[in-house]
């Protein structure tokens, strides 16, 4: 079976965004709003298994206040934390993870399609690939994002767009996820995954996991296969990711 396209998730997978952008962007917006919310690095993992902003801050402010927020108060608020995260992004601060790159140029020069299917909005979607993809950007056909869906990921809604645009059956393509919630969404939308830990997927058990064709450390030469097939080339090649299929 050939491996016809790589379908990417964002935050987590192609950077560490979410403790060093989201988190910090999201406590810049609640202090601006003067909200006496802050989330910790530690504690923001909790936040995380609700996918997306707007999801996330209107869980927030009804754990905060007792009943369900305005929907204008979570898109001013959702706003202003969008401002906070280009502008962290324009700061330098974050960048690809180790072995992204890499991997994107493979794939590319072996003709792979790749796409990119987040939760995220398009917005923050385009302030990571003017900071962080630069002349990778092409290498993306397809992009699918928060506001292209009805039901966000663990919801396979995204995937199986994806898979439609593309036009090729699930069982040749392979998502790239970091998360429990997004590992979810593309095994059932039919495709194989290769899982990724990140900053807040790395503490928990590897049973969280276990629909995932392989589990990694990450994608760079200090890379360690934790659940799947051995890698022999030192890091993770199209080839190791041919493998899984």
């Amino acid at each position: 079976m050939a491996l016809r396209a790589l379908l990417w998730d964002v935050d987590g997978t192609l950077a560490e965004t979410e403790r060093d952008g989201h988190r910090v962007a999201f406590n810049r917006a609640f202090a601006e709003a003067g909200l006496p919310l802050h989330w910790q690095e530690g504690d923001y993992g909790r936040w995380l298994e609700i996918s997306g902003g707007h999801e996330r801050l209107r869980a927030a402010l009804t754990e905060l206040e007792g009943e369900p927020p305005e929907p204008e108060q979570v898109r001013a608020l959702q706003a202003c934390k969008q401002r906070h995260y280009t502008s962290l992004l324009a700061t330098g601060g974050l960048g690809l993870r180790p072995g992204v790159a890499e991997l994107v140029v493979e794939a590319r020069a072996a003709g792979l399609a790749q796409a990119i299917v987040t939760t995220s909005g398009r917005q923050a979607l385009q302030g990571l690939e003017q900071q962080l993809l630069g002349s990778l950007g092409p290498a993306f056909s397809l992009r699918l994002c928060g506001e292209d869906v009805a039901r966000k990921k663990p919801d396979p809604e995204a995937y199986q767009r994806a898979v439609t645009a593309l036009g090729w059956q699930a069982a040749d393509l392979l998502a790239i996820e970091d998360s429990p919630q997004g590992l979810a969404a593309a095994t059932a939308a039919g495709l194989p995954c290769l899982l990724t830990l990140s900053h807040y997927s790395r503490p928990l058990p590897l049973e969280r996991f276990a629909s995932a064709r392989a589990v990694v450390s990450g994608l760079g030469a200090d890379a360690m296969v934790l659940r799947g097939p051995p890698c022999q080339a030192g890091r993770i090649t199209l080839s190791y990711l041919q493998s899984l299929l």
